[in-house]
């Protein structure tokens, strides 16, 4: 067994979302450098897993009349398929849902009560749903609305367990100061300062409004909310909280959990105080790296622009993905995605560069020693330079990998490939073979390349693996990665002498980016994501009937100060019914235009306040980009008509 242990995390994914580009960046960033440690002798751990607990599940659950776990045990296989696909090599997945999960869950939280970190009291604010995020009256935008996602959020009065984040401000500040590499990148470490620095608030830890969560130790009315519950897992699956915890002694503390920079603040401050109470070790590095943009606007499913990940693997195949991500953008900014760039990566770096370095020196080995690997016998001081910056390039790429700078070591990385085709050029082999005096030479020129490729193909490993295996097939050697490490990976002239190469195979052949960019339309998801967020998104009719849709004649309306989209309207609906509707429509239609519809309102919604205005119900309108447009009924049909 080694004796040098690395683990590393990705988040767990909410398993009611569809998996985008931005979670693919996070687990093919955490397998690239997971594959990288074991290449050099590291017996790794890399989790990843999903979050399948909370309000969101529940609900969506109950729309199509199944439990929350069939829906889970559903969508789980999103992330599953996808991982597969992106030749993810995690170790391990784990599930909020698993009962070793739990069992972490319940032993962290006791802990930290018995500590008299943990009291109850009653929580009173505001709630994102979406978002599972409590905020304060100054976090809201217009309309209480979510500062995340836009949405309408409720004020929520309950009572809750609360966990005394506050008094561990102070240490928790002298960790991180102490600690230059605690939060990277330095910008997000500064960021997190200066919150901590504004004073800590104790955390609401459960929640009795719903129940689809682990219920709290010795009191089962409350839920353990979300935070506790997700962030656990990094330890639960090391077996912290059961009989055998060995690998909770063997890899804990982890060396890095890679964030994406929105759940920062949860990794950075509530999950090292909670460590703190429990009187754990803290994480060695928690990384959060930038979003994905398209067109500057963040990828989501509300926004509609997320691009499916599933449907770029097959238009462009897998390491050409992973290449793209890790190379196009320094890991911890944000990168604009285009399909332009993608392709000019593919056929600059991937095809010309790398494959074509592959290909002639393949052509030169069949032409002039009938594919056999020659003999290195004749030196020059172009080998001496070139061993030298092979050294360079690998201690490079070693000190970039080991601080998350992916794109920095694939950089060092194409300087060897560049290296190797200038040095075809300047020992100009084809010259060379011209001369039978200098067929040593020649050999040994040939021999240096295709050296020199074999080393290029470990360090490509770790970020493509399929290539990298297709070079050392053409090669015709195997790749070891048992009992490795950073110096035998550069040991250089390991190539057998004497042995047949294998079948030559072009690795990435060129994309006609005319045609190409032509003929790409907005990506599409794929057909199973189709059918699982239809299936996660469909209601039954029972669900739908108990909806009480009504016509209502507008008698009054006005424009709500201080907003320039909400106007107040009162609807008659029959019978003496008369309901204050706030409508975001303001910037459609002026008050005075609204006086005297008759519109479609749904009747039996909850009241909700929007802008500290009580709104009773709702009336439908089509939505496209800014514009509403009022759904209307003819004059003729009375107020208070059902619409079925």
């Amino acid at each position: 067994m080694s004796e040098r242990t690395f683990y590393i995390t990705t988040p767990i994914y909410y398993v009611n979302d569809v998996p985008h580009i931005g979670h693919a960046y996070t687990t093919v960033a955490c397998d690239t450098i997971s594959r990288y440690k074991r290449l050099c002798g590291y017996d790794v751990n890399f989790l990843t897993g999903t979050d399948e607990h909370g309000q969101k599940i529940e609900q969506a659950a109950q729309k199509r009349n199944i439990t929350p776990k069939q829906l889970a045990d559903e969508v789980v296989t999103r992330y599953q398929s996808l991982w597969e696909k992106l030749n993810i090599s995690n170790t391990d997945f784990i599930r909020t849902t698993d009962e070793r999960h739990k069992e972490g869950v319940r032993k962290i939280f006791r802990k930290m009560r018995d500590k008299g970190d943990i009291y109850v009291d009653h929580y009173e604010g505001w709630y994102c749903t979406p978002c599972e995020t409590y905020l304060t009256e100054t976090q809201l935008l217009e309309g209480n609305a979510c500062p995340s996602c836009g949405r309408e959020t409720a004020k929520l009065k309950e009572p809750s367990y609360f966990f005394k984040m506050s008094k561990y401000g102070d240490a928790l500040l002298k960790h991180i100061e102490a600690n230059k590499d605690f939060i990277r990148p330095e910008s997000r470490r500064n960021e997190i300062i200066s919150f901590i620095k504004e004073g800590l608030r104790d955390l609401s830890v459960s929640r009795v409004s719903f129940k689809w969560g682990i219920p709290v130790p010795e009191d089962e009315d409350h839920v353990i909310y979300v935070w506790i519950d997700a962030l656990t897992n990094y330890i639960a699956a090391l077996g912290y909280g059961s009989a055998d915890d060995s690998n909770f002694g063997k890899y804990w503390p982890a060396d890095f959990h890679v964030v994406g920079k929105d759940i920062l603040r949860f990794h950075t401050v509530y999950w090292p105080t909670m460590l703190m109470s429990a009187e754990l070790p803290l994480p060695k590095s928690v990384f959060a790296h930038g979003w994905w943009t398209v067109e500057g606007q963040k990828m989501s499913k509300s926004m509609g622009n997320a691009i499916d990940p599933n449907w770029l693997v097959e238009k462009f195949g897998v390491d050409a993905i992973r290449y793209f991500l890790l190379r196009e953008v320094p890991f911890g900014l944000d990168g604009d995605f285009s399909f332009k760039g993608l392709i000019h990566r593919i056929n600059g770096d991937l095809a010309n560069d790398l494959g074509n370095l592959l290909n002639r020196t393949m052509g030169m080995v069949n032409r002039y020693f009938d594919g056999t690997v020659p003999a290195y016998t004749d030196r020059s001081e172009y080998d001496e330079a070139l061993e030298a910056l092979i050294s360079k390039v690998f201690d490079d790429v070693d000190t970039h990998l080991n601080n998350l700078a992916f794109n920095k070591a694939l950089a060092s990385l194409w300087e060897l490939v560049s290296a190797l085709n200038k040095y075809i050029d300047d020992n100009a082999p084809w010259a060379l073979a011209k001369d039978e005096a200098k067929k040593a030479r020649l050999g040994s020129v040939l021999y240096t390349v295709l050296d020199g490729i074999r080393l290029v193909s470990l360090l490509l490993y770790p970020f493509v693996p399929d290539t990298a295996l297709k070079i050392r097939k053409q090669l015709n050697t195997s790749l070891d990665i048992e009992k490795a490490d950073e110096n035998s990976l550069k040991a250089v002239r390991r190539l057998e002498s004497g042995q047949k190469l294998g079948e030559a195979e072009q690795l990435f052949p060129r994309i006609d980016e005319k045609e190409m960019l032509e003929s790409l339309k907005p990506a599409e998801k794929s057909a199973d994501v189709k059918k699982a967020e239809a299936a996660a998104d469909a209601i039954d009719f029972a669900y739908f009937s108990k909806m009480v849709i009504k016509a209502g004649k507008v008698v009054e309306s006005e424009r709500v100060e201080k907003s320039d989209k909400l106007l107040k309207l009162k609807v008659d609906l029959g019978d003496g019914d008369i309901r204050q509707v706030v409508s975001g429509i303001a910037k459609s239609y002026q008050a005075e235009e609204m006086l005297g519809k008759t519109v479609a309102v749904v009747a039996n919604l909850k009241p909700a306040k929007l802008m500290n205005i009580q709104s009773e119900a709702m009336i439908l309108a089509a939505t496209q980009a800014d514009k509403h447009v009022v759904i209307e009924l003819p004059d003729s049909i009375e107020a208070g008509t059902i619409i079925k």
